[in-house]
Order: structure tokens, then sequence, then C-alpha cells
């Protein structure tokens, strides 16, 4: 149970800070990205992967943190680069754990 605080936790305070983040960056209220980011595609990748094939609580909560930072940004932003990230780490889950 505790587990599941830490990664509620650390999601949290990863969207609060991609949330500052990008209203540091950009001023505009609404805008809807049409391209990809690579950096953030990048770090949605290794955090959802993180988050959801560690098996080890630090890594997973670094995961979430990092899936957190991509998610949280401000609408419009980031929601391809999560889309990416989650479609690759369930995937990845899938093919691992697939037993026969």
């Amino acid at each position: 149970m505790l587990d599941y605080m830490i990664y509620i936790i650390t999601f949290t305070v990863g969207s609060i800070l991609g949330l500052l983040y990008s209203y540091s960056k950009h001023g505009e209220p609404f805008v809807a990205v049409t391209k990809l980011n690579i950096p953030f595609m990048i770090v949605s990748i290794v955090g959802w992967f993180l988050g959801f094939n560690s098996g080890n609580v630090i890594l997973s909560a670094i995961g979430f943190l990092l899936a957190g930072f991509v998610m949280g940004e401000r609408p419009g932003y980031g929601r391809k680069e999560t889309a990416v990230g989650l479609i690759i780490a369930i995937v990845t889950y899938v093919l691992v754990n697939w037993t026969v």
C-alpha cells in the first residue's frame, strides 16, 4: 500500500513540476501543438517504461515522476508524447510478461 502512495505522490510532484516548467516557457493560455517534442517524448517513454516495467519501488517512482512531468504540462502540450510513451510501455510490459 505504501508503494502506491509513493507512486501517487511522485506523479503529482512531477505533474506540478511539468506545469511550472511549461508556464515558464510559454505564456499563452492554450496552444494546440501539432509537432512532437522529441526530448519530452523520450522522457515520457523512459518514465512510463520505468513506472510499469522496473519492478523496483525507487525506479518506478522516478518513472512516474518523469511521466507526470510530461503529462502535467499545460493543455495542448505533452499529450502526443504521453500517448506514445504509454503505448510503448504497455506493449513492452505485455511482451515481457507474456506466458504461453
